[in-house]
């Protein structure tokens, strides 16, 4: 158990419906511009990207508990979003510096948590890139960056949500055998160590701590994991931190998340919301570029709903408020 401000408490329950947080992630900028560039020869420019972030806030976040989105290319997005819908914002620059290993954090340089509070979000994002077994110098680096967020977002009085991506500095594709081998290891070790109450973090944003393609039963191929073991890795995360915790959709499809998400409660993971992203909304990207507008609207109302529906009726029957973590 641990304490919460009053004012926080409010922006969370903002945030969420009965204590389950069912949150649409577009705070996407290298990806998403990635994906665009797909389907059309030229550049995506940033009214492209500004009117698709705004059309997906448009119609999903009326089923959503809250966005995420980023000061970059976002902000049009949060005027029209629906005004039951909570605002979280990403404080992170997007990608990495990919010439190295050590995936340092870095901040949007004219960004702060006072700014971001400003500009209506009722909490902080950041994402950190953390290998638990890495180098201990850039582990290092890492943990005070996070002190020092987490040391704004305490004078701001706002929630910090941390999304953590693990990964391993020896294995370059985290989709890969290897990496499937140490991931629960990655993961958990991760949501561990920033549990700890000098980060001030709220809410952690993670991965499930299994590659769930390689677990027996959800795979088409190799087996890694037998499902009492991927059950035993999600029993150790639930164990790896007294805070609430959502789950990230990480790009796959949206009934492989679904499955993912019915899997963990069954296996004792006692996880408090998504933030899901691409399982929800990329589908309406090719059509936005090849069709227009109109008809990636239409693409939204129908399979974009369906996603999103769908995902809050397993979240029903899976997920946990997160007021049982709080102290009262």
């Amino acid at each position: 158990m641990y304490q919460l401000t009053e004012v926080k408490r409010k922006s969370l329950k903002k945030l969420s419906y009965e204590g389950i947080i069912s949150a649409l992630a577009f705070d996407q900028r290298g990806a998403l511009k990635r994906m665009m560039a797909a389907h059309q020869t030229t550049e995506p420019t940033v009214e492209q990207i500004e009117a698709l972030k705004s059309l997906v806030s448009e119609e999903l976040t009326p089923y959503a508990s809250s966005i995420l989105l980023d000061p970059e290319y976002g902000l049009p997005a949060t005027k029209v979003r629906d005004e039951k819908a909570g605002l979280l914002l990403a404080y992170e620059k997007t990608g990495y510096d990919a010439t190295t290993t050590s995936r340092l954090p870095d901040c949007l340089v004219e960004w702060s948590a006072k700014r971001i509070k400003e500009a209506g979000a009722d909490a902080v994002k950041f994402l950190l890139y953390y290998d638990v077994d890495g180098d201990d110098y850039v582990n290092l680096q890492k943990q005070a960056y996070i002190e020092r967020i987490g040391s704004e977002c305490v004078a701001e009085d706002i929630p910090f949500f941390l999304e953590i991506l693990s990964y391993d500095e020896k294995i370059a594709d985290t989709n890969s055998p290897e990496f499937a081998k140490v991931k629960a290891h990655k993961v958990n070790g991760a949501m561990k160590v920033f549990s700890d109450s000098r980060f001030g973090v709220d809410v952690l944003k993670v991965e499930v701590p299994v590659n769930m393609k390689y677990v027996e039963g959800f795979s088409d191929g190799q087996v890694l994991y037998t499902k009492e073991e991927a059950a035993q890795a999600f029993k150790e995360q639930e164990a790896a931190s007294h805070l609430p915790y959502i789950y990230l959709s990480a790009g796959v499809s949206a009934q492989l998340f679904q499955e993912t998400l019915v899997f963990a409660a069954e296996s004792g993971a006692k996880f408090n919301g998504v933030l899901c992203g691409r399982a929800t909304w990329a589908g309406s990207v090719p059509v936005y570029i090849s069709q227009g507008e109109e008809a990636a609207r239409e693409w939204l109302r129908t399979e974009g709903f369906h996603n999103i529906d769908e995902l809050n009726k397993v979240l029903e029957k899976t997920a946990t408020s997160w007021e049982s973590k709080i102290a009262k």
